[in-house]
């Protein structure tokens, strides 16, 4: 096939929805309306910025002026001269922003109202070589057509984003405790007219359904688009190259859809980070007619096996488990909540990059891609599969009850096949997830979640369909029967461990008995840099009845009644649980919040560890902001890296010496090793202050194992830091272990974390905050 690609500077005209009688490009062309340049992929709030109508939305409450725009619609226009081949012709919409309707030179070709899948469009026939053509999309408003919507007890939303049920777009752009409130519009992927020819490759899927070093079987599902003449003397012949790794195959075709089983001979296996290596094969496929190729596809193949172990429920007389086996051996997984990089999603693909390598330098083994977002592009998981990164993928649902009818099962399996037909060949591909939190939303409403006829049926059976090789869970966390009947989430072998947000190391937090951690966070300051950014320079303190915190809280919906004012004092109190008081500066509120995020984060992250073999995991919230704000995220919106960052590198690392909490007077040092190999080597503890050795030797771990090294007495009255620093093969690396109960005075931890940035991967204390 042959793209065309059609992004770039289009035409945008808007109106108030049914402010004109304008239903048609020919009414629309009549019309007094004048356009304004729009970019294509792009969101109609930045073209309105470009041309001077609104002022920045990340800024100050700048957000709550998109409001007006809810019930606009939107015309995009462009022209075209193209000169057509091959035998059908498609307009390819990757991402369309919401509902819309398309014409060709003024006869309508289609219609969508799903933001998060490509459509389609037959064009064969409409274009004409050298001539000039006119496509036009008019998008409407997303609130105007939820209120065409009926609605039953069954379903339910928050007020203040009860749109989303109906419609489907990103849930976080009604507004949410992550993302300001942004309805938006737009095309925000690429555009492309694609010229099909007689033969192609349609599609090719893989499946790893045994794999060790010695040899792997992988299903190959395939299927091409023929002319019936062709259909005898077909062959299909496929070559993967992988370093010194080859496997080639030639088989005959009977028709143009089948499956074989392929067998490689010591394979390079795809490992997640920490584990291995992520080996990928470069596969060319080609097409076979009477021995001459007559279409060809390369892409990439990851051979692993992946098993997600788990148990419906655990309890202390039946304990259970939710464990992730990657060629047959068990992953702790270390990572975190991904969500989407901005609050417009055309800038998405633009920090892929970026944002994936700081992952890889955290350590990351798996990214949770959050129901209340949009489904990441190819360029995404292409990163994620080099980088070794695992892909837990939620469908597009979040905290709510969607509706059950038939009308809306047919438009989510209808999204589901698209989304997962398209990532499924992507190693980094873990699991499917139904949605994020909404069995949660069923008990909080005195409702059974398995009644919930789209995660135990629809996207079940999608899966199914089209990704039988892979783990679907129905929600995150996932309640099931026996779970509903108990009654209580700890009997839940995954869990979202959010709670009342207070110290740390409360009893919340420390008797939490789940088997993986889903989500959890702390709240961390922004760096003042950062803060000068989206604050006015009269509201960047104090934080105390500061609208403009408020709105960056995030608060989405605004005024002396919204449900979420309470965020900014949360931060604030998680720093006086620390510290025993608020900062009077802004700086020392930057250093004090940075402070209480970094310290909770590292024993969310060392808990699990500790607790290898029970717990498969931990996936924290979250790495990145996608606007600017106060929240859990370690990095901000304009990349700043918060004092968290350093501490999760540092513990996230495959093998790390941590330090458990008191118990018997004493704390016990050990050894975590998270790869396949045995490690050993120097290490030392000594005390921040006095430089005095509190243990010291060789410590020695076997592969993916767990080890003591001893025991320092540590009564609870007794603050004091330790640090921790020991060598594999070479390489140092550093820890710390804040001891004691608090109140702790942040001088006396400002002279601490001097000693703590000298450690292994060290950082610049001087510009932490700023």
């Amino acid at each position: 096939m042959r793209m065309i690609s059609l992004d770039g500077q289009w035409e945008l005209y808007y109106l108030q929805q049914g402010e004109l009688d304008i239903d048609h490009p020919v009414a629309l062309r009549a019309s007094e309306l004048k356009p304004i340049a729009a970019a294509v992929p792009g969101n109609v709030e930045l073209d309105l910025c470009g041309a001077g109508i609104l002022p920045d939305p990340y800024v100050g409450e700048n957000i709550h002026l998109l409001k007006p725009y809810e019930t606009y619609e939107w015309w995009y226009q462009r022209k075209l001269t193209v000169e057509p081949s091959g035998v059908k012709h498609e307009l390819v919409f990757h991402g369309v922003d919401c509902v819309a309707t398309y014409w060709l030179d003024g006869q309508e070709i289609g219609r969508s109202d799903n933001m998060l899948i490509e459509h389609r469009f037959d064009v064969t026939g409409l274009l004409q070589p050298g001539q000039e053509h006119v496509l036009t999309v008019r998008l409407q408003s997303p609130v105007i057509a939820a209120l065409g919507r009926t609605y039953d007890p069954s379903s339910y939303a928050f007020p203040v984003n009860a749109e989303q049920l109906w419609i489907r777009k990103a849930a976080h752009s009604f507004g949410w405790d992550i993302f300001g409130r942004a309805l938006s519009a737009g095309l925000w992927r690429s555009v492309e007219l694609v010229y099909h020819e007689p033969n192609e490759i349609a599609d090719m899927h893989f499946a790893t359904t045994k794999a060790n070093e010695r040899q792997a079987h992988v299903q190959v599902f395939y299927q091409f688009a023929v002319e019936p003449r062709t259909l005898n003397g077909l062959q299909l012949r496929m070559r993967g190259v992988c370093g010194d790794s080859l496997f080639e195959v030639t088989r005959g075709l009977k028709f143009a859809y089948g499956t074989m089983e392929l067998t490689v001979e010591r394979p390079k296996l795809w490992w997640p980070r920490g584990y291995g290596a992520a080996n990928l094969y470069t596969v060319t496929t080609e097409l076979l007619h009477d021995g001459d190729v007559i279409a060809s596809r390369t892409g990439t193949l990851g051979i692993r096996t992946l098993e997600l172990l788990r148990s419906d429920v655990t309890t202390l007389e039946r304990p259970g488990q939710f464990q992730f086996k990657v060629n047959g051996f068990p992953i702790m997984v270390k990572g975190s909540n991904w969500v989407p990089l901005d609050m417009f999603h055309s800038r998405d693909a633009g920090k892929y990059a970026e944002a994936v390598a700081l992952a890889a330098d955290l350590e990351c083994n798996m990214l949770r891609c959050w129901g209340g977002g949009v489904y990441e592009d190819h360029a995404f998981f292409d990163l994620c599969d080099r980088s070794g990164i695992l892909v837990w993928q939620d469908f597009a649902m979040a905290c709510a009850m969607y509706p059950q009818d038939l009308e809306f099962q047919d438009m989510l399996r209808k999204e589901a096949l698209a989304v997962v037909r398209k990532l499924r060949n992507h190693p980094s591909l873990a699991v499917w997830a139904g949605d994020n939190e909404c069995d949660e939303i069923f008990l909080d409403r005195g409702l059974d979640p398995n009644q919930n006829v789209l995660t135990r049926k629809v996207l079940k059976d999608a899966v199914f369909q089209c990704d039988p090789y892979r783990p679907y869970v129905p929600s995150s966390p996932y309640i099931s029967p026996e779970a509903y009947r108990l009654g209580t989430p700890d009997c839940l072998p995954e869990r979202h461990l959010w709670g009342p947000r207070d110290y740390f190391k409360s009893l919340y937090y420390t008797s939490a008995n789940m088997h993986f951690i889903g989500e959890t966070g702390y709240h961390g300051c922004p760096n003042l840099s950062t803060m000068e950014k989206f604050l006015d320079s009269g509201s960047v303190w104090p934080w105390q009845d500061n609208p403009q915190w408020i709105t960056h809280g995030t608060d989405p919906v605004g005024g002396p009644d919204s449900p979420y004012r309470f965020r900014v004092k949360l931060m604030a109190d998680q720093i006086y649980e620390l510290f025993g008081g608020h900062p009077d500066t802004v700086e020392d509120f930057i250093l004090a919040s940075q402070i209480s995020q970094a310290e909770a984060k590292k024993f969310f992250i060392e808990k699990a560890r500790l607790s290898k073999g029970r717990c498969g995991g931990i996936l924290w919230w979250n790495l990145l902001d996608g606007w600017p704000q106060f929240s859990d995220a370690v990095v901000d919106y304009y990349g700043g890296k918060k004092l968290a960052y350093h501490y999760i590198k540092r513990v996230q690392q495959p093998v790390c010496i941590m330090i458990d909490e008191p118990e018997n007077w004493h704390v016990a040092v050990k050894v975590g090793n998270d790869s396949l190999t045995a490690a050993s080597g120097p290490f030392r503890i000594w005390d921040a202050e006095s430089g005095e050795t509190l243990l010291e030797g060789t410590f020695s771990v076997e592969a993916n194992g767990l080890a003591e090294l001893g025991r320092i007495r540590a009564p609870y009255s007794m603050q004091r830091l330790l640090l921790i620093e020991w060598t594999v093969d070479g390489k140092s690396f550093g820890n710390h272990y804040l001891m004691g109960s608090p109140g702790f005075s942040l001088e006396r931890y400002r002279r601490w974390l001097d000693a703590i940035a000298l450690l292994p991967h060290s950082f610049d204390a001087a510009q932490l905050g700023k």
